[in-house]
């Protein structure tokens, strides 16, 4: 009953001298699945990152990243010229 707050709470600040840092529920996700991801790849490809678990977690974190950017990239390669000829009066509701 009194983990829930703690569960539920919507990220988590550490206060480090005269520093505040504040990490978001997306961030603590992403640094869970980045784990779960390191992992997996380190048990499929059979060798290990130089700094081990650590750098497979820093891995899988650029991965997704890079992935997404790559992503958006392609699909605004292929719907631009779905959008590109529309004129302004079609965006009108009225």
């Amino acid at each position: 009953m009194f983990l829930l707050p703690v569960i539920l709470a919507d990220g988590v600040t550490l206060k480090l001298g005269d520093q505040v840092w504040s990490f978001g529920l997306n961030f603590i996700v992403y640094l869970i699945v980045a784990a779960i991801v390191g992992f997996v790849a380190e048990s499929l490809v059979g060798w290990r990152l130089p700094l081990g678990f650590v750098d497979a977690i820093i891995a899988a974190l650029l991965g997704a990243w890079l992935l997404t950017k790559v992503l958006v990239a392609v699909w605004h390669l292929l719907t631009y010229h779905a959008w590109r000829g529309r004129r302004r009066s079609s965006y009108s509701r009225g």
